[in-house]
């Protein structure tokens, strides 16, 4: 299987819809040999990250929630805050909840690169 490499640009785009097309990027639905236990996805390159836009209030009001493990360890990220620091986390985050939850997930992943 070859795989082929997908230059996406994000200027201008909205967070979700983009992250949806990457998402099918990345599993390969399509391609005409698609099968989803297998994975047969290409490479993706996105650019521009930076200028991706988000709609309503998002940007104040969208929480990122992670977990220590230890009582009182739950932290939160705002998306403004996130954004700011690393606008590609925002996006990987993102596709990241797109893609099955399996052990094919771990690898469709590591084929999305930023520019």
């Amino acid at each position: 299987m070859k795989r082929q490499t997908q230059t996406i640009d994000a200027a201008g785009k909205i967070l979700g819809r983009l992250a949806t097309e990457i998402a099918v990027l990345l599993r390969g639905k399509g391609r005409p040999d698609f099968r989803p236990n297998q994975d047969s996805g290409d490479f993706v390159v996105v650019k521009n990250v930076d200028k991706i836009k988000v709609t309503g209030k998002k940007m104040e009001q969208k929480k990122y929630y992670h977990y220590s493990g230890y009582p009182g360890g739950m932290k939160e990220t705002s998306l403004k805050k996130l954004f700011e620091k690393s606008p590609t986390e925002v996006l990987r985050k993102a596709v990241f909840g797109m893609l099955p939850k399996n052990k094919l997930r771990a690898e469709q992943i590591k084929r999305l690169k930023f520019e």
